[in-house]
């Protein structure tokens, strides 16, 4: 599973999804059956890229929407199931819901975060 996260330093998810020019994609592969299946859970997470994007929410109101601003950012995230940002407006959380990447407004460590997620999205623990 692609997970892209928002983060300023690369250390923690603290980042507004329109403010983003850049987003770091991690893999989450399950290594053992989930919880729900009678496993142990556990997976693992890898850091595979940065992307960088033109941030969605421009400096001037004319190119704030933009389609070639909102184009370049989510063609970055298409191949992603999951984004961790801080916040998120609605125009862009349903475009990427329509998408089929699922949005979570979060605010941890990168690997906390992403545990956190897996666990109630999969019934996976670490």
């Amino acid at each position: 599973m692609l997970i892209a996260v928002a983060s300023k330093d690369g250390r923690v998810i603290n980042q507004h999804f329109g403010h983003a020019e850049r987003f770091l994609i991690y893999e989450a592969t399950p290594i053992n059956p989930p919880l729900s299946k009678g496993g142990e859970g556990g997976f693992e997470i890898k850091f595979l890229e940065e992307r960088p994007v033109e941030k969605y929410c421009a400096d001037n109101e004319e190119e704030r929407y933009g389609q070639n601003r909102s184009a370049n950012i989510f063609d970055a995230l298409k191949d992603c199931q999951i984004l961790l940002v801080t916040r998120i407006g609605a125009r862009p959380e349903k475009e990427l819901e329509r998408m089929g990447v699922k949005t979570f407004m979060i605010a941890d460590w990168i690997e906390e975060g992403i545990k956190t997620v897996m666990s109630s999205e999969l019934g996976v623990r670490s």
